[in-house]
């Protein structure tokens, strides 16, 4: 399908195609063997309020990133068993 850029550097994509992708507002453009390539993405807030709330508590139950990596590991090991 043919697609135009603006003279401002914008892109109009075909609407068959952003019809396919339409819960997403953002993608990741890169160039691979001298084409360009577009993944539609999911942004998210770098810091969550449930992770803020988790890192609350663990740092209220003050448990330490090894003691974290040991916890980590523990369930890891039970998941594959």
């Amino acid at each position: 399908m043919l697609c135009k850029v603006t003279s401002k550097n914008q892109l109009t994509l075909p609407k068959e195609i952003v019809e396919k992708f339409k819960n997403r507002e953002y993608f990741d453009a890169r160039v691979e063997d001298g084409k360009i390539v577009l993944e539609p993405m999911i942004v998210r807030p770098a810091v969550s309020e449930r992770l803020r709330e988790i890192r609350e508590k663990v740092s209220h139950a003050k448990v330490s990133e090894k003691d974290v990596s040991a916890i980590i590991d523990k369930v890891r090991r039970a998941a594959r068993s």
